[in-house]
């Protein structure tokens, strides 16, 4: 069994994942609605872009409150998506294509229809009443000051039993109280099952609010505020650890095969990452951090939208680079469901520009330590959709938000920009197959609007297409299959403080890459040095120079390179 190891041995390393929102990759049935079948019938897809691990997000039973993030059984399949049996084949023609399969595993809360919560509320005396987050109303009111992500209070009031229980997210995604050993065990018993069922690990929804501040106590607020987004008493709570390190001796320990685990930890700092990701510590392979997506959020939070400072972002993935060097490992990511397109948030969706800055932040991100992720339609470039009113959205986020403003007297104006630049609905929009109706997603009506870009931006017009996104995507994935120096090699950054240029090194004992970009539209020159004289070009324009002749690199506009040298 691989759940850690060292930087030269372990196989997710020098791999390439792969996330599948199914309610919006593929429907097979015409429901408007992604389907497990919808995925099946495009498995070939991934084999040919080079995909190593698909990351399925959730599929389990639910009401759908929150697009199945919300699980009120987490041993069946939700119809909407398909059966058992038809996961099993879907797993089975996984493995038959050489990929591996990692399920979602949203386990901080519940649905409010599961059936341990449905035990749990219905008395105080209640089998489960410990199993969830409950507490006496204070003054009147709310148990403390907490608030939910997804606006207002944290606190939901239960007539029937007379308490209040907690909510990090929506009213009806109430907290398991993992201080209570059954949770525990219940969690352990459910990975297991899934593992037995032959899945190869799993991505841990915001995994590191699992243990609260003891006591519950209230977060610093001003004056006005009733409710504070109280991070310091949920994140990295006292006993996360030591609830992450029994959870893989208890379901991991003595298990033959190969694993991954990834824990999405919302706030987490790169010394906590270090402890999360120590393969002596046995806790996690990789965590999920948020420091790179939130430079362009204000000081009201992440629909406060501010603009991308090229500098910040860079000084922010690079910190994440040296500090995991020596113990722990990275995950790479620009996009996944809950972040908008990054061609259209970090590059330039210009249709002259999206196709060289898609490919620019492809390979910055691919040239770095760690492993990277691709979120559908990442491959082919695709960008956020044109949202222009309240309606557009359905994200509960966006909804909530939205309502929020309205009651506070807030910028409606300011907020619906905020939305259409941030809103999870940018990742969620049917994938872009073919030009044909509804984009190839589905021959009935999609449950989101597929983006009207898809009659030029699809598969179907990159798949064989030697300059396409897609081919960049398949050079830059073959390329990590095959350079050691890309998984194993030192990062050192370099001209940090450039507003435009984005360049590092990787390096080993024998060998060097450059990979540098323009991250903007007008040209740059850029003096490399002359020890990159006659560095080899893997990647690259392909009218330009095999071979470096000049410590002067001339870049248009968008252009991203990597080159190799020997170490002599």
């Amino acid at each position: 069994m691989t759940v850690g190891g060292g930087r030269d041995t372990a196989w997710w390393q020098s791999a390439v994942v792969y996330q599948i929102y199914p309610r919006s990759f593929a429907d097979s049935n015409g429901d408007g609605v992604g389907d497990l079948r919808g995925v099946i019938g495009r498995l070939d897809y991934l084999r040919t872009l080079g995909i190593d691990v698909i990351w399925l997000s959730p599929v389990y039973r639910s009401p759908q409150v929150d697009n199945g993030y919300d699980i009120s059984d987490y041993r069946d399949i939700d119809p909407l998506f398909g059966t058992l049996p038809e996961f099993d084949a879907l797993l089975a023609r996984v493995h038959e294509l050489g990929m591996k399969l990692v399920m979602d595993l949203v386990v901080n809360h519940t649905s409010d229809e599961h059936p341990w919560f449905v035990e749990s509320r219905s008395s105080r005396d209640s089998a489960t009443r410990d199993w969830y987050i409950w507490r006496d109303a204070r003054d009147g009111a709310e148990p403390n000051n907490w608030g939910s992500l997804f606006s207002g209070s944290a606190w939901e009031w239960d007539q029937t039993t007379g308490q209040y229980y907690l909510h990090l997210f929506d009213r009806k995604q109430p907290d398991l109280n993992w201080q209570n050993p059954q949770v525990r065990k219940a969690v352990q018993d459910t990975m297991i099952w899934w593992l037995d069922r032959g899945v190869d690990g799993f991505r841990m929804d915001v995994i590191n609010f699992i243990s609260k501040a003891d006591g519950l106590p209230d977060a610093p607020a001003a004056p006005e505020q009733r409710f504070v987004v109280a991070f310091e008493n949920f994140a990295d709570g006292p006993h996360v650890h030591e609830y992450l390190a029994e959870m893989t001796r208890a379901v991991f320990g003595g298990r033959d095969g190969e694993f991954i685990t990834v824990g999405e930890m919302p706030g987490v700092t790169p010394q906590q990452a270090r402890l999360y990701t120590d393969p002596t510590r046995g806790e996690l392979n990789m965590v999920f951090q948020f420091e790179h997506v939130s430079v362009d959020h204000g000081p009201a939070g992440k629909f406060d939208y501010r603009g991308l400072d090229l500098v910040a972002l860079k000084k922010a993935l690079h910190r994440w680079q040296v500090e995991l060097a020596d113990t722990g490992w990275n995950s790479l990511y620009w996009n996944n469901h809950d972040q908008p397109r990054v061609v259209s948030r970090f590059g330039d969706d210009d249709p002259d520009y999206w196709a060289a800055s898609a490919k620019a932040l492809a390979t910055i991100l691919h040239g770095m330590r760690g492993t990277p992720f691709v979120y559908q339609g990442e491959e082919l470039g695709m960008t956020n959709f044109p949202f222009r009113t309240p309606q557009d959205h359905r994200d509960l986020e966006a909804v909530n938000f939205h309502r929020s403003v309205l009651e506070t007297g807030g910028d409606e104006a300011a907020a619906l920009a905020g939305l259409a630049k941030i809103s999870r609905d940018n990742a969620r929009t049917p994938m872009q197959w073919d030009a044909g109706p509804n984009a190839g997603f589905s021959t009935g009506e999609p449950w989101l609007a597929v983006n009207p870009n898809h009659t030029w931006l699809n598969a179907a017009a990159q798949i064989d297409s030697a300059g396409s996104v897609f081919a960049h995507y398949q050079a830059l994935i073959r390329l990590r299959h095959d350079l050691p120096v890309l998984v194993d090699g030192d990062f050192t950054p370099l001209m940090e403080d450039d507003p435009q240029i984005w360049a590092y090194t990787r390096s080993t004992s024998t060998a060097e890459l450059l990979i540098i970009a323009n991250c903007g539209r007008d040209p740059r020159t850029v003096d490399i040095g002359r020890e990159w004289i006659d560095a080899e070009m893997l990647l690259g324009l392909a009218d330009a120079p095999a071979t470096l002749t000049s410590a002067s690199l001339d870049l248009a506009g968008w252009d991203a390179r990597i080159y190799m040298r020997p170490v002599r």
